[in-house]
Order: structure tokens, then sequence, then C-alpha cells
């Protein structure tokens, strides 16, 4: 009997979720006095996993398996739960891990909960804290069922390392074409930069910036903090950015553990989606700006004249230290 967890990847590449659910997995399998199995499906380097906590690594290599479809990577997490005997699966709370809960909940007539942000407070009875409300307060959520699938909130456990020398065992779980109903067509996706989903510090702007050609020092303040970029939904809306850099409740969840919201007054639909990042800062020169009740952190000002300093100090703050 083992704790299974599931880690997503990005080309062969372990995503930094993956990692963080690992750990989270080790942290529950010592409260239930068991090892952690994971699942790694085309990694190409699953033993890294071992630094997280993972006793065994089940390697899946399948190129059917090379792009995420949700029925069939669930049917995998399935059949990896049943060989392992797992009572508890560990999932991330990702866009993917969600599409496939669901499914995955249904194969092992399990009991799931996502985005929670603790690990169990007491394993008899086995009880999560997890967010509720669009992140405005918690939930104490007893999980009944024989199995529990449990959905781990970025940023919410960290990348706790606890070194274990992890055995590799090749893995062929059944794949069936009934798996692959629906099928992705083409992917687009932005490169070279932090994503939104795996970033600690996501810099973001809103319609107090006027336009798209002002989006410079939005950029060259994320590469300075090594943060993604991002905006609220009027931007996206107006094509000043892509689709894809929208976040708030309508867009993707933020969770990082530093918010920098510049231009930005804080529609109810934007705060409920970036909620539970640990840290925001607000800039906007309207001090009634909503943004300002739910901030850690507010400067009033021009952002066109707060930015540019800030971007001089920290490069001013890096050149001493290094």
């Amino acid at each position: 009997m083992a704790v299974v967890v599931y880690t997503e990847s990005e080309n062969g590449k372990l995503k930094k979720s993956a990692l963080e659910v690992a750990a989270y997995a080790k942290h529950v399998a010592d409260q239930l006095g068991l090892s952690v199995t994971a699942v790694a499906i085309n990694v190409e380097d699953p033993a890294s996993l071992g630094t997280y906590g993972v006793a065994k690594v089940l390697g899946v290599s399948n190129q059917a398996l090379q792009g995420f479809n949700a029925k069939a990577y669930a049917n995998v997490i399935a059949q990896a739960a049943e060989q392992e005997n797992a009572k508890v699966v560990i999932i991330s709370s990702s866009a993917d891990s969600k599409y496939l809960s669901g499914i995955l909940a249904a194969k092992l007539n399990a009991g799931y909960v996502p985005n929670v942000v603790a690990p169990p407070e007491t394993t008899s009875p086995f009880v999560v804290k997890r967010t509720a409300f669009s992140n405005k307060g918690f939930a104490h959520t007893e999980i009944t069922a024989e199995v529990k699938i449990i959905g781990v909130s970025n940023n919410a456990f960290g990348l706790v390392e606890n070194p274990t020398n992890a055995s590799l065992e090749e893995f062929s779980p059944a794949v069936n074409d009934s798996d692959f109903g629906a099928k992705s067509v083409e992917v687009d996706k932005v490169v070279g930069k932090a994503t939104i989903a795996d970033a600690d510090i996501v810099v973001s702007g809103g319609r107090g910036l006027k336009g798209p050609e002002n989006w410079g020092m939005i950029e060259e303040l994320a590469g300075i903090l090594g943060a993604a970029t991002a905006c609220s939904k009027p931007v996206s809306d107006l094509g000043w950015r892509p689709h894809g850099e929208h976040v708030g409740q309508t867009g993707k969840p933020v969770a990082s553990n530093l918010y920098i919201a510049i231009g930005i007054s804080g529609a109810i639909q934007h705060l409920a989606g970036v909620s539970a990042s640990k840290t925001k800062v607000v800039i906007n020169n309207d001090p009634e700006a909503p943004f300002f009740k739910a901030a850690d952190y507010g400067v009033v000002g021009d952002a066109f004249e707060v930015v540019p300093e800030l971007i001089e100090k920290l490069k001013e703050f890096k050149g001493q230290n290094g």
C-alpha cells in the first residue's frame, strides 16, 4: 500500500507543481505510515522526484500520451492506484488535473476535494482544509470514501525537500482507443517566459496603463523579478494582451507568493481569481480603487512614475547584491 501522486510534466520536464504535490504526498504518507509512489508520464528525469520524498516512480513511456488527454490520463492514474492499493491519491489543482479529477474519482469510486491548502488535520476521520467562496474563506472537509483524492493548491505547501532513493519501475498501463474520443488538434503556448501557473511572482497590468504600447515597463519589471506577466479581463478583451495572460475568476487563477497589480481597479471577479496569492501589492492613482481593500501593500501614485522608479531601485539593489 502507498500514497500515489500524479506528477504533471510538459515537454518531458516536471512542472513545479509536480514537485510540490510530491512533497505534500510525502507529508501525508508519513502521517499514514506509508511510502509515496509517483506516476510520471513521458518524463525525462523521473528519478529527480526522489528529492521530494518519492520512494518509487512508475514511469510511463507511451507516444499516444504525449499530449494531455483527461480520460486517458485518468485511466493511467487509476490503474497505478489499483496496482499500489492506494487509498490516497494526490494531484494538483491545475486546470488539467481538475479536468481529469471527476473521471478519476468515478473510476476509483473515490471522494475528491480540490483546492486543498494544508496537510490533513487528522487522518481518522480524514479532514482537509480547502479554500471556499472564491478564496474568501476556508472549509474543513471530511472525506468519508475509502479512496480519497486530494487536489493541492499551487504554492500552498511549498517545495519541501525530503531526499529519498527513488526506484524507477517501468509501468505499461492499458490504453484504449476509446480513451481518445476527444483529441487536441492544436496547442498554442507562450514559450520562453515564466508561466502564470508556476510563477512565484506575477506582475499584472490593467486599463490604467492606457494602451499596449506602455506594456514595456510591465515586461521589464517582470524580467527583473523573474516573474510572469498577466493582465485584467478588459485588457485582454481590448486586444492589448493575449487572452492567455488574463487572470481572475473568469481567467486563470493566481496563487503566487507575490502578486503586483498595476493600474487595476480591482473588480470583484479579478479579486476572486487572485485572492489566493500570499502577498498582494497594488499601484494605482485612485485611492478609492477597490483593490486597496484587498491589498497587503498599496502605493497611491501614477504608474508611469512609480514603476520606472521601482525598476531602477531593483536594478540598483541587484547590482549591489549580485
